[in-house]
């Protein structure tokens, strides 16, 4: 059977998670990508294709002027409308590209979810640097198709929002931002994986962030099942959206018991939490996410483990400068809490600061049963390196 996967830069839930996931299954995998040769790298053994696979035109045209495909797929939050698209074409299993679209596109989003009713946040979109007359502040100004945290800022007031959209709007000509009132209260996700029919919840984490006003991600925690009422609100979010097939990773905040999206990305938790879901849970996540593109049903019972406890851990650099000293890669088990770090940067590059996900200097994931056993195995692993950055 083969399986077209559509890939912009090679990432380690497609190096670690997907391919590996595709051969024990048996599939003949062929790569499209625009980057061919960032991807023949990393995975030589795989057939790459040259293609544009922002244009599902390409795409279609690439595929079908190849071998028959069995199945579409994409882990990408810039690629999912453009599979959706030709796993339609070619009459394959897959997301409905109009659910695909609304949750890329923040605007449309909010349009949707008012539009069912399920809840109402102001905001507007802007293509030039002006204060809207009715913005609520303080307001965040973000992308409208973003990702990773970038160029997603909090501002107080509207010089400060037209000063930052115009600062955003350089750096992306002829971008679209969308500005929209701030949403308080405590940062969650919730990992979900469907066939369409049948949708299980895989639990979640607790997201910690970095000061205002940036969004860094740099910690977040495992947590095995929100509360009843909080998962019911995210998913009723979810329905007015049309997500239910595939692998999602939704972002919520949780205020006075109301849970509200802020945002959803239709595809698997990234930055390694898919790989230490994966290995939390002690499920074949990867495989489960594919067979459901495969047209496979997926099992009422995920036999997912319950008892796990887990975190993750971004080391950051705090100002721009090249990295002069880190640790290597390590695997380590200590008191029984298993601890995967990888670097994310080289020793000897040189980068700004860029107040987003891009200051990642590497990430540790740490894995146990005890949740307090794996805070203090983590804190003694990071107190005892060092990154060192020379300005």
């Amino acid at each position: 059977m083969r399986l077209y996967l559509l890939a912009l830069n090679p990432t380690d839930s497609v190096t670690e998670g997907f391919l590996p996931a595709a051969a024990r299954l048996g599939l003949d995998v062929t790569v499209l990508t625009d980057q061919p040769e960032a991807h023949r790298r990393v995975y030589p053994d795989v057939e790459i294709l040259q293609c544009d696979v922002r244009d599902f035109r390409a795409v279609i045209t690439r595929i079908s002027t190849h071998h028959r495909p069995d199945a579409v797929f994409t882990n990408s939050d810039h690629l999912q409308t453009q599979a959706a698209l030709a796993a339609a074409y070619f009459g394959l299993p897959g997301k409905d590209w109009r659910a695909t679209l609304r949750c890329k596109d923040k605007a449309e989003m909010r349009r949707r979810l008012a539009t069912a009713g399920v809840d109402t946040v102001w905001s507007a979109e802007l293509t030039e640097p002006v204060a809207p007359g009715d913005a609520p502040y303080p307001c965040v100004v973000k992308p409208r198709e973003g990702v990773a945290s970038e160029d997603v800022v909090l501002v107080d007031g509207p010089e400060e929002l037209v000063t930052r959209t115009k600062a955003i709007l350089e750096r992306r000509p002829g971008a679209v931002l969308v500005v929209e009132e701030y949403l308080p209260g405590d940062l969650f996700t919730l990992e979900t994986l469907g066939d369409g029919s049948l949708r299980h919840v895989l639990g979640g984490f607790h997201t910690e962030l970095s000061p205002p006003p940036y969004f860094i991600e740099e910690r977040l925690t495992f947590v095995p099942a929100h509360p009843e009422p909080v998962v019911a609100q995210v998913l009723e979010q979810l329905d007015a959206l049309g997500v239910g097939f595939g692998a999602c990773h939704t972002e919520f905040v949780v205020h006075d018991g109301r849970a509200r999206i802020i945002e959803v990305n239709y595809r698997a938790i990234g930055d390694q939490c898919d790989l230490l879901l994966a290995r939390l849970l002690e499920i074949p996540l990867f495989e489960h996410i594919l067979r459901t593109h495969l047209g496979d049903p997926l099992p009422a019972d995920l036999g997912t483990r319950r008892d796990g406890a887990a975190r993750l851990e971004y080391p950051c650099a705090d100002r721009a400068g090249t990295l002069i000293g880190a640790p290597a890669a390590t695997d380590l088990t200590v008191d029984g809490v298993h601890l995967t770090y990888r670097p994310l940067r080289a020793v000897g590059e040189r980068h700004e600061l860029y107040g987003t996900n891009r200051d990642y200097l590497g990430v540790l994931r740490a894995s146990g049963t005890d949740q307090p056993t794996v805070d203090r195995v983590v804190a003694d692993f990071l107190a005892e390196r060092r990154w060192e950055i020379q300005p």
